[in-house]
């Protein structure tokens, strides 16, 4: 019975990755390179490396089978190992892990692990910026209230916005990009780093084991390759999934019934409420938002593992059994949901050009005093006469142009015409739409 809601609510196809079978698999892998770089540099007979290798897969070697002895010597790399042997002839069996300690294995096939999995979260991460690249586009002069703490500030675009997130998400592509340099790697150094069971043919050995899995040997190691590279890995993610909650939390702020400039996608036959028939939630925005903070906690524990005890203790294996897998499935669940709710976001047009509006001009005293002061009215003091025009007309209920019209310090400035025109929001976008073209085509 799945107790876990990644096993049975947050499913992607990402589990695969990090399930048990292919973690075993990946051991397996680790191992018959190991015997075929032995095999290579006269150490092992070659027939015995080609049994290792026939046998180092999870048909020979099975998942319960490993599970069984492990039950019994508390050990679960050294039950693979002795799976293996048991499955191999007993001439060649006696030469698995030859040399190797636990976390040569372990820590190898935790990149070939990595390597798979964040190939995948770079496939979502180009597919969600690929929809916001069009939806920035689309939407480049689609103009609409910009917000400063939670004001209403001056005109921008939804183009603009989604310019921005597509920006974000290409600079997360570029950061895991340079990461998988330092963590795509494997070790073969021992029990605390220093080779001594591989004698003189050390290096050779660790570089035809990294040649035949992909991986570039790790350098200086001690018994594990160093937490660090994980850790920054692992923060990349978290600053995906904080990407991910900015984008959900501004939708769920737009979709709010005051604003209702955008919602995410409804169903037909979708409920938002068990008692309120009539509500409209984005529970699947909330959902990222809420998932991203299981993630961020979990980037916790990895830089804590950072700092393990002289040449290595324990107090990382545990935790990593959890945090690592949780952080891929989750991220993987969110740029999938987000992709979905982007793809099929619902734009309410009318509402975007009420909210223009609902300021009654206010949002438009930015212009008014640049335009004063180009008039040859000092900065300061247009400023003044807007902030005072500015609080009369909301005080008054009524729109700063009337303000402004009865006040003789603006008309000696401005012409009628010049006042009507200065209140035209859709012209006041500076270079948004220059902005937003400049950088879809950085992006394609």
């Amino acid at each position: 019975m799945a107790i876990s809601p990644l096993d049975y609510r947050y499913v992607t196809e990402m589990n695969s990755i990090f399930d048990e079978e292919n973690k075993l698999s990946k051991w397996l892998l680790a191992e018959a390179a190991l015997a075929k770089a032995h095999a290579s540099l006269g150490d092992i007979p070659k027939k015995c490396a080609k049994e290792i290798g026939k046998k180092a897969n999870t048909k020979s070697v099975k998942l319960h089978r490993v599970k069984e002895i492990e039950s019994e010597i508390h050990h679960d790399l050294m039950a693979m190992v002795e799976a293996l042997t048991e499955v191999c002839t007993k001439e060649c069996g006696g030469y698995v892990h030859l040399g190797a300690t636990s976390y040569d294995i372990e820590d190898t096939a935790l990149s070939l692990i990595l390597r798979d999995a964040i190939g995948l979260i770079e496939e979502k991460l180009k597919k969600l910026r690929q929809v916001l690249v069009v939806l920035a586009s689309e939407n480049k002069n689609t103009v609409c209230i910009g917000r400063t703490h939670g004001q209403h500030a001056v005109p921008t675009t939804y183009g603009m916005k989604f310019a921005l997130y597509a920006k974000e998400i290409n600079r997360h592509e570029e950061r895991m990009k340079e990461a998988k340099k330092r963590m795509l790697v494997g070790k073969m150094t021992g029990a605390v780093g220093t080779m001594a069971t591989f004698g003189d043919k050390a290096f050779k050995i660790q570089d035809l084991v990294m040649e035949e899995l992909g991986l570039t040997p790790a350098g200086v190691t001690n018994q594990v390759i160093q937490r660090d590279r994980l850790a920054e890995v692992l923060f990349i993610m978290a600053l995906v999934a904080s990407t991910l909650e900015k984008i959900a939390k501004e939708i769920r702020s737009l979709q709010r019934s005051e604003i209702m400039e955008i919602a995410e996608p409804f169903g037909k036959k979708q409920v938002g409420s068990s008692t309120m028939p009539h509500k409209r939630n984005p529970h699947r925005s909330e959902r990222i938002c809420s998932l991203a903070r299981v993630v961020r906690a979990d980037l916790q524990i990895a830089l804590e593992n950072i700092s393990l005890e002289h040449e290595r203790d324990l107090t990382n294996s545990a935790n990593e059994r959890i945090i690592i897998p949780e952080i891929f499935i989750l991220n993987d669940y969110m740029l999938k949901e987000m992709t979905e709710i982007l793809t099929g976001l619902e734009f309410f047009y009318e509402n975007i050009e009420r909210n223009l509006e609902a300021s009654k001009g206010n949002i438009m005293a930015e212009k008014l005093m640049i335009l004063l002061t180009q008039k040859g009215m000092s900065r300061q003091d247009a400023h003044e006469l807007l902030r005072e025009a500015s609080l009369k007309a909301a005080k008054q209920k009524i729109h700063l142009k009337e303000a402004l019209e009865e006040n003789k310090g603006i008309t000696k400035y401005l012409s009628k015409k010049e006042l009507e025109d200065a209140f035209d929001v859709h012209k006041y976008i500076g270079k948004a739409v220059e902005i937003v073209e400049n950088a879809i085509k950085e992006l394609k």
